[in-house]
């Protein structure tokens, strides 16, 4: 059976949503990014809590559950919840595909509960030349954020 998840963006900017989807028997998971209201590239993760009480702060940190240290959505050496970077056009908007390997909507480390956030920078990819960069790629403020719930 496919799975299907949703996390939905209301706040001013950025609107719209993030889709995945899990196919029976796929290795990977498909991250459908649709959202609107933001220039420029922007870090994107999967954080550990779907806590948004205290706004995008109370999620806590990039979603880790191997402990390994921050990379990019293609190393070996990543957080789950590292997803890299998305751009926005000159019409503020976002819509790109992300097939993942590593982010699963069923089993021990199901992401389903747990929150997206958008960062105010890009991410260094565990790239920069200091110990941040290792933990959160240099990504900045945390701008929005919306926990990832099931859907039909």
């Amino acid at each position: 059976m496919d799975i299907n998840a949703i996390c939905v963006f209301h706040n001013d900017s950025p609107k719209g949503f993030i889709k995945l989807t899990q196919k029976h028997n796929s290795n990977f998971t498909k991250i459908h990014i649709k959202l609107k209201g933001l220039t420029g590239t922007h870090a994107i993760h999967i954080h550990e809590y779907g806590d948004l009480t205290k706004g995008c702060g109370s999620s806590c940190g990039h979603y880790n559950p191997h402990n390994k240290n921050h990379g990019g959505p293609n190393d070996k050496e990543r957080h789950v919840g590292d997803l890299g970077n998305i751009t926005f056009n000159k019409n503020k908007e976002c819509d790109i595909v992300i097939n993942d390997k590593l982010v699963k909507l069923k089993g021990k480390y199901s992401v389903i509960g747990r929150a997206f956030v958008i960062h105010q920078k890009d991410d260094d990819l565990g790239k920069g030349d200091n110990k941040e960069s290792l933990v959160t790629g240099n990504a900045g403020k945390r701008i929005a954020c919306g926990i990832i719930g099931i859907t039909s």
